[in-house]
């Protein structure tokens, strides 16, 4: 722990001495980060194995592809981001000019999760590199083979007083969260995202917190239904469920719910098979297992089952004749089960998602164009899709980040770098004229004072 002290310690050294606010410096270092990846990708594709059996075109799918897209974008728009912005002065400043300066918070710890376990540790870090920060990252102990190709590949890019990767358990997250930070960046459960902003508290420190929940997917009485089964199927069923926004239960219309069984059913046999393979993920740990397979009591299986639990795996499964009062429906579900819930009345809809805390994603599928209207103006949630689900997640384009209980705060492109970055208001105000309207005594001035700022 004395070494972990010593270290942040010299990153606030190296970052009072002004190099990682240098902008050809930010370029330079999201380079060398892009030039790891291309040396490092057959580890790092081994290690996701490894953690979570993933497939090597999973692992590049979900979690190299996206670093790569992130960084080349970083990379062509940093200066753009970086100018200062000029706005509007007002008229009762004059002679001045008002501009918006991006500076860097400082030294700024990023926690990671296990279920993508790289993509999740390094889309923060392109965010904060691309600011000018010095970073300390915490990988998660339960995806110990990607934390220490991580680890590695920081190790021999970086100067460990700019960025750092610290590994172990719960020991060292909890020694790291009493350190004073700049700024703190946690992805995982709602439960330790609470104390992870308890300890920020004191020290008052600023954090985004990417959190989760039970996110919704409606399927309306209009929806292209095979087009639905499909395109749900693959996003609840990435990395074996384990992803912060794949549909956590599906809400249909009662007259079109055996056909989206049937449907869904046809494509897991498709995409799986009947049982689990060598290709398709594991649960991370014993413990999660059991707890997914003690919630498959609930309710009646419709597709699926099967589980090993040498392998740790959980053949893809749906559940109907479930409840909201249902243990299964009271936590996010995070594995490859998948309720089935009818509803006759758009309000009972309503009733279940708005009685409820606001959820991390929303999918809605339907062709009916006022119907969908109408879902995005009724419901609060951080991100979703239109008749398809985790793609507003994979761009940089657009922000990506919870609401309420599924989180604060957001990232991805430009919002990465904003996140990490402090927006510095400065007027710059010239002194050959200097009205002497604001200075006492004020007399007679009041009366004048509001018909200007009325």
């Amino acid at each position: 722990m004395q070494n972990m002290g010593l270290l942040i310690q010299r990153q606030r050294e190296y970052f009072q001495k002004g190099q990682t606010k240098d902008l050809s410096f930010r370029i330079q270092q999201l380079k060398v980060l892009k030039k790891a990846i291309f040396m490092y990708e057959e580890e790092i594709m081994k290690a996701l194995k490894k953690d979570v059996n993933k497939s090597f075109f999973e692992s590049y799918e979900t979690e190299i592809g996206m670093v790569l897209q992130e960084i080349n974008y970083a990379i062509k728009n940093i200066k753009n981001w970086s100018k200062p912005k000029k706005v509007k002065t007002p008229i009762v400043h004059f002679p001045a000019q008002s501009h918006i300066y991006q500076e860097p918070y400082g030294v700024v710890l990023i926690l990671s999760p296990w279920n993508y376990p790289f993509q999740l540790a390094m889309v923060p870090l392109i965010g904060a590199i691309a600011a000018g920060n010095c970073v300390m990252m915490k990988p998660s102990e339960l995806s110990p083979y990607t934390s220490k190709i991580i680890a590695k590949i920081v190790k021999t890019m970086y100067n460990p007083a700019y960025v750092a990767v610290v590994e172990g358990g719960i020991q060292e997250s909890q020694f790291l969260l009493k350190q004073k930070w700049d700024y703190i960046f946690f992805t995982g459960s709602t439960r330790v995202g609470r104390l992870v902003m308890e300890a920020a508290a004191k020290h008052l420190t600023p954090v985004t917190l990417e959190l989760g929940g039970k996110s919704p997917c409606i399927v309306d009485k209009e929806a292209c239904i095979d087009v639905a089964a499909k395109r749900i199927v693959w996003g609840k069923l990435l990395n074996a469920g384990q992803t912060c926004v794949a549909p956590d239960y599906i809400l249909v219309h009662h007259t079109v719910k055996k056909p989206l069984v049937e449907s869904m059913r046809k494509y897991i046999q498709q995409f799986y098979g009947t049982q689990v393979n060598d290709q398709f993920p594991r649960i991370i740990n014993q413990h999660h297992f059991e707890r997914l397979v003690a919630l498959m009591k609930e309710g009646t299986i419709v597709g699926g089952g099967y589980h090993c639990k040498n392998t740790l795996q959980i053949a893809p499964t749906l559940m109907d004749e479930v409840s909201f009062e249902d243990p299964l429906m009271q936590e996010e579900i995070f594995g490859p089960l998948l309720p089935v819930i009818e509803y006759k009345k758009w309000s009972e809809v309503v009733q279940h998602i708005e009685s409820r805390p606001k959820p991390l994603a929303f999918y809605f599928f339907s062709e009916n164009k006022k119907k969908q209207k109408r879902v995005l103006q009724q419901f609060s949630f951080g991100g979703g899709c239109i008749n398809d689900t985790i793609l507003h997640l994979a761009t940089p384009y657009m922000p990506f980040g919870g609401i309420g209980e599924s989180g604060m705060g957001r990232y991805h492109g430009k919002t990465s770098f904003e996140t990490f970055s402090h927006e510095k208001s400065v007027i710059n105000r010239g002194t050959w004229l200097d009205i002497p309207f604001r200075y006492p005594p004020y007399n007679y001035k009041l009366g004048i004072l509001r018909k200007v700022l009325r």
